[in-house]
């Protein structure tokens, strides 16, 4: 195909990757050469603020990892979340490094305490939350692609309905489709809405309140079970 596609008559050249808006995805739909992009650049900035450390405060250390290192970290986050976990572990080593070089050499006496930073993975699953809470409940028009059709649960003893804020599951084999936004955050979504009440009257804000504190209450990484996953390991145990 090479030279054969053409736009107003000029050729284009095939690329094994195209970079749009500044997230990068590669002829197989994956994100591993952003990831690594945006690693190296954040560990560059934290080397850099290895060499200023000494001059700051742990308040200004760690403004300064807000500042310019976590955005790096944090871009575009939901279109690539589908990456493998071995991607984002190394997001998490570098943060890490960051906050190593805050907490080190600390003055006997701190005027005002400074509050833990949260996860990455928990900040990647609030806003996850957030943004599904616009496009379910709140309808905003450029996020109706990712709206997913409500649950609908029949009781077998009687003739109702009930119709709750839980939705769909889109169902797929590919592990790495399971992983994307609408996959992970609709299973997120169903548990988040059982434990979380009047979901559909609030705002954003309260949202985004909601769901900060339901993700603090998890100790735990928050994994969450892909149905066909358990299905393929029930039916090979039964076999063995």
């Amino acid at each position: 195909m090479e030279g054969r596609l053409r736009f107003g008559g000029v050729p284009l050249p095939l690329q094994e990757a195209v970079k749009v808006l500044g997230v990068e995805v590669d002829r197989e739909l994956r994100f591993d050469g952003h990831i690594k992009y945006i690693a190296n650049k954040a560990s560059h900035r934290v080397s850099a603020l290895r060499r200023v450390a000494s001059f700051l405060d742990r308040r200004g250390k760690l403004l300064l990892y807000k500042a310019q290192i976590r955005p790096y970290l944090e871009y575009a986050a939901l279109s690539w979340m589908s990456c493998a976990a071995s991607h984002t572990r190394r997001l998490v080593s570098i943060q890490r490094r960051a906050l190593r070089l805050v907490d080190a050499a600390d003055p006997p006496v701190q005027l005002e305490p400074v509050s833990p930073l949260d996860s990455l993975e928990h900040r990647r699953d609030v806003a996850a939350l957030v943004v599904f809470h616009k496009a379910q409940v709140q309808g905003v028009p450029h996020l109706a692609v990712l709206r997913q059709p409500p649950t609908i649960a029949t009781r077998s003893t009687r003739t109702v309905i009930t119709i709750g804020d839980a939705v769909e599951v889109p169902r797929s084999r590919a592990s790495q489709h399971q992983r994307t936004f609408v996959g992970r955050v609709s299973r997120m979504w169903n548990i988040f809405t059982a434990a979380v009440p009047h979901i559909q009257e609030m705002n954003t804000q309260s949202v985004k309140l909601a769901a900060n504190r339901w993700r603090l209450s998890k100790t735990t990484p928050l994994t969450l079970v892909i149905p066909n996953t358990l299905v393929k390991q029930k039916q090979l145990t039964r076999g063995s």
